[in-house]
């Protein structure tokens, strides 16, 4: 069986109706009519489907999931863009890096063997980790995106001091890894898989030493791809992986957190990661919703159907993107809050990063632990 054949097999992509839900519910499509889900599903089936491996639509899906969605079939979309990308990278195409590829390379970097970084800095003395603990904490690329993305004051770590923070409020003293490395899911999108599982068999080794029974991570990418992407390259693991929004709803559920009274009126931002692919949508809203005082307004598209951050995998950046988060922020804006939350780092950088050059746009936005962390009561 060829790959084409394989993936197109394992994808559900010969179920397609050629109905064109998917074209109507992607966000892509709807600033670039060129671009349509059904016919990449459909030059991917035909004769030539070897074609779409140089096709450069491959490379402008951000997988925000919303064409699974709607898709009436059970085509898996996302999965056969995945699987794709990493068969047009064993050819040497890839997408168009952001940033001058600064985040690329720094992946890459973190694929090498030999390896000693200096990443816990950011700890503080205030917070109390351990060495070994039954919880760990998993970071991500947080230390690094408050340095490279520094002109958009993105505060990214608040959210990591704000877990340790939740943590030790419980009398935690979650483990942090010395030299953690990338989760891996951008090269891992992008069709780098030989260098995802570089860095998979770096991390999955690294927690397995550690011997904890629990990985939270504040990250949904992260919480993804160790939760089902490694697993699928090294077979199950031998802890369990949670978000920290559950880790909050569960706590708040059992009373054993308490939150000072809030004025603010705030809405809150589903990532994709975290919402269409994990399917959590409840727990961030009750570790929101549990501040006293606090008002929440949903905006118009949320949970299923809330719109994407408007780009993944550190690439292909441009101005069909920036018009799909102008459009995210303006519908924060509508709801008349002054405070934009979500649970995800990136949706932070790319929402601040079109605030950029889109002034009447502008919103604070702030991450759901960070904020949870402040309002804790001493």
């Amino acid at each position: 069986m060829s790959e084409i054949h394989q993936i197109i097999t394992e994808t559900r992509a010969y179920s397609c109706l050629d109905c064109g839900r998917c074209t109507v519910a992607c966000p892509i499509s709807k600033y670039d009519p060129s671009y349509s889900p059904r016919k990449v599903v459909s030059s991917t089936l035909s004769k030539n489907g070897n074609e779409m491996l140089q096709n450069s639509a491959l490379w402008s899906c951000i997988t925000c999931s919303m064409c699974e969605e709607r898709c009436q079939s059970g085509v898996r979309y996302t999965e056969l863009m995945k699987s794709l990308r990493a068969e047009a990278h064993t050819l040497g195409n890839t997408g168009q890096c952001t940033h001058g590829g600064a985040l690329r390379a720094l992946t890459h970097i973190m694929t090498a063997n030999n390896l000693s970084q200096n990443r816990l800095d950011w700890v503080g003395k205030n917070l109390k980790v351990s060495a070994q603990s039954d919880v760990l904490f998993f970071v991500g690329c947080q230390p690094y995106f408050d340095v490279l993305f520094s002109d958009l004051e993105v505060r990214t770590l608040d959210a990591a001091r704000g877990a340790i923070k939740l943590f030790n409020t419980l009398g935690i003293e979650p483990a942090v890894l010395p030299n953690e490395r990338c989760c891996g899911h951008d090269l891992l999108w992008a069709g780098d898989t030989k260098g995802f599982a570089r860095l998979a068999e770096h991390n999955i080794r690294a927690l397995k030493e550690s011997k904890a029974k629990r990985v939270v991570t504040t990250c949904p990418e992260c919480y993804l791809t160790l939760k089902e992407e490694y697993p699928r390259y090294a077979g199950s693991l031998d802890f369990e992986v949670v978000h920290i929004s559950q880790v909050l709803a569960d706590f708040i559920a059992d009373g054993k957190l308490k939150f000072r009274t809030s004025k603010k009126k705030v809405t809150y931002h589903d990532p994709c990661r975290l919402g269409r692919f994990s399917g959590i949508y409840d727990q961030p809203r009750a570790a929101i919703t549990a501040i006293p005082g606090l008002k929440m307004t949903e905006m118009a598209h949320n949970r299923t159907s809330a719109l994407c951050c408007g780009t993944q995998a550190w690439m292909n950046c441009g101005t069909i993107n920036k018009q799909i988060q102008a459009e995210r922020l303006r519908e924060a804006k509508a709801t008349g809050a002054g405070l934009l939350l979500t649970s995800c780092p990136k949706c932070q950088i790319h929402l601040k990063c079109a605030m950029k050059n889109e002034k009447e746009l502008n919103i604070e936005i702030e991450d759901i632990t960070s904020f949870a962390a402040k309002a804790l009561v001493d």
